[in-house]
């Protein structure tokens, strides 16, 4: 096993700023790998729920015995919770942003994070449809900026997509994808920015056809879902993989990417754009194209 390059930043300190569901759990995948990581929110409430949620699954996962006690006390004391981003970022080596998925928002926070941080510090978006160049450019290191997209449920999925931009730094793109490594994770290395990236498109693609042959009438969401699992292999249906991610979700990438490209194609199908503004949302509403109020 090779030495690390002593020429190349060592990366100890994380920072993840935005506290939802993907930020909490992209933390306490750092801190289960032994990294001391800081979860920012500008919302007290939003800290305090994520923590409670990921002492929760700590605990879960004890009991299931995936983990030790140990190990879990060990990890969750790896973390830590701030509303301070300049103080969060002032000492960190590594930021991964995962807040909501407005480019406006994004521009904001790396304006900041670029006068906070130190100088050697790498910035990520955790972004799944917009490129890192659209936050480097607020931003006076370029080259320290790019793209690293985990999957939802972070926590259990292995994919990591990482992007580059034109003006990222091939030292920067080494560190990156050994870092996730390090995590556990795979990662997978985009050399140019498309939009939606790798998983993104190809599950689209999927989506849409799913949703086109429901709103047809050729088969129903149930069958649908079990052809996707028993047939190709699927852990879950395209409507089940909707419902998980959100519905809501769905639409905003969608329309994101439509933004980028332009292409109506790209714009939310509109039987998903109707479920979503019936406020159908998946499992996080207790009815998609699912019921799940039996379940809670």
């Amino acid at each position: 096993m090779s030495s690390p390059d002593p020429s190349r930043p060592q990366i100890q300190r994380i920072l993840v700023v935005g506290a939802g569901a993907m930020g909490s759990q992209i933390a306490m995948v750092f801190a289960l790998a032994g990294h001391d990581v800081t979860l920012q929110d500008v919302i007290e409430s939003g800290l305090t729920r994520a923590g409670a949620q990921l002492a929760d699954r700590m605990g879960a996962a004890v009991a299931k015995g995936r983990m030790s006690q140990a190990c879990a006390e060990e990890a969750l004391g790896r973390l830590s919770f701030s509303t301070d981003l300049d103080q969060a970022a002032s000492t960190a080596d590594f930021v991964i942003e995962a807040a909501t998925e407005k480019l406006e928002i994004k521009q904001q926070i790396f304006a900041a994070l670029d006068r906070a941080v130190p100088a050697h510090a790498i910035l990520a978006t955790n972004s799944s449809t917009y490129g890192s160049s659209k936050v480097a450019s607020v931003t006076s290191r370029p080259e320290r900026v790019c793209n690293v997209h985990f999957f939802n449920p972070a926590l259990v999925m292995k994919c990591v997509e990482v992007v580059r931009h034109p003006q990222t730094s091939q030292e920067t793109i080494d560190v990156v994808m050994e870092l996730v490594r390090t995590i556990g994770k795979q990662p997978v290395l985009l050399n140019q920015e498309v939009p939606g990236f790798v998983a993104n498109r190809l599950m689209g693609v999927l989506r849409d056809e799913a949703l086109n042959l429901y709103s047809s009438g050729v088969a129903s969401i149930e069958d649908i879902d079990a052809a996707a699992k028993t047939a190709l292999g699927h852990p879950m249906g395209p409507f089940e993989l909707m419902d998980l991610v959100g519905l809501d979700v769905n639409c905003m990438i969608a329309q994101a990417t439509y933004e980028e490209t332009g292409d109506p194609a790209d714009l939310p199908h509109p039987i998903m754009q109707k479920m979503y503004e019936s406020g159908r949302l998946g499992r996080k509403s207790g009815m998609g194209w699912y019921n799940y109020e039996t379940t809670r």
